[in-house]
């Protein structure tokens, strides 16, 4: 069984966000609890399982070294890019996740179809969302959201760029709360005045994710957020700077078509590969 170690987001090696992706020679998933040991032996946030079912149909699971999510942006960004490198895939893919069926653009920078946007709740209380980010008595000009675009995370404003890279989470509160609300993570933003639509820090810890340097489905999220709360149109381009604070930048591009389908994209790096042995 081959894996690989692919950087999503950069064309650079070890910038973005690092996944495991692992080809499955026989096209059958392994049990369950052999597919969380192996991402619990990568130890990245997220291990892709490709079950290639023909030259443009694809299925996925995804796994963090402590449980199955529906959907990893990153993680199918890493899959395809490497599967359109090895000549695997090539042009309009369909992906079936746990998530829905998913629209893939194979290329050189691969673009995804994201589930269907929605926002799933405005939190009226934020007194404890900042303070497990070590602020206190901060009230924002915009609402604290869950928003949902395969996964649910929490939307998170912060004043500027100079408050979101200083910030201080305690991450046991952030588990404990995103536990509360049924997300998986504090996605944290700040507006620059350099290009960027937002700097963002993304924090999941009750996934045994600190701190995660590019996140395709919170970034697909949050546009779907900024676009429904009037900050940006509701169709166009958009960019999102991630990961200054670990030390890998990371750009995730979206895109809002104008049926209000959502698009994630970005290149990626192949960093190594290997075969699983057991």
């Amino acid at each position: 069984m081959k894996y690989y170690i692919v950087d999503a987001f950069t064309n650079q090696p070890f910038g973005g966000n690092p996944a495991g992706v692992v080809l499955l020679e026989d096209n059958i998933f392994p049990p369950e609890a052999l597919m969380l040991q192996i991402a619990a032996e990568l130890r990245y946030s997220e291990t892709a399982f490709v079950h290639r079912l023909s030259p443009t149909e694809y299925h996925l699971r995804y796994f963090t070294p402590k449980a199955e999510v529906d959907l990893c942006g990153h993680a199918t960004i890493a899959t395809f890019s490497l599967l359109y490198q090895m000549k695997l895939a090539n042009g309009e893919c369909l992906c079936h996740t746990l998530a829905g069926d998913l629209r893939i653009e194979a290329s050189s920078k691969v673009m995804m179809q994201m589930a269907a946007p929605r926002i799933v709740a405005t939190l009226e209380d934020t007194k404890e969302i900042y303070q497990a980010l070590g602020m206190t008595d901060y009230l924002p000009t915009l609402p604290v959201q869950i928003a949902y675009s395969g996964l649910s995370d929490l939307m998170i404003p912060v004043a500027n760029v100079t408050t979101l890279n200083g910030l201080q989470p305690d991450m046991e509160a952030i588990s404990a709360i995103t536990q509360k609300h049924n997300a998986v993570s504090f996605h944290v933003f700040a507006f620059g005045k350099d290009g960027y639509t937002a700097h963002v820090r993304d924090f999941a810890p009750l996934y045994d994710i600190p701190e995660e340097s590019a996140t395709g489905t919170a970034n697909a999220a949050l546009t779907h957020y900024l676009a429904v709360n009037g900050v940006i149109s509701q169709q166009g381009d958009y960019a999102f700077l991630q990961g200054e604070a670990m030390g890998r930048p990371s750009v995730i591009a979206t895109r809002i078509t104008n049926d209000g389908t959502i698009y994630v994209g970005g290149s990626a790096y192949i960093l190594a590969e290997g075969n699983l042995r057991f």
